[in-house]
């Protein structure tokens, strides 16, 4: 991991078309700005973890929803 210290409108640059600016500095946290073009995705880590866990939770089905699952499809005809 790289470490910078920054200043207030201090910029560093990733790759050559991402700019991350220091808009300000608080005593519970830094503002940033990105500049970066729209198919490079930007977005928060824990975003994407909440996302992640909420999608595995979703596709991990109990027995009872797969019972009420069941009983949504219509009785097979006999043969």
């Amino acid at each position: 991991m790289l470490v910078l210290s920054r200043r207030v409108g201090e910029r560093l640059m990733i790759g050559d078309d991402v700019v991350v600016t220091v808009l300000e500095v608080r005593s519970d946290g830094v503002r940033l700005g990105i500049d970066a073009p729209r198919t490079v995705a930007v977005n928060r880590a824990e975003v994407i973890e909440a996302v992640t866990e909420s999608n595995v939770q979703a596709a991990t089905a109990d027995e009872g929803a797969v019972d009420a699952l069941r009983r949504l499809m219509p009785p097979k005809p006999p043969a």
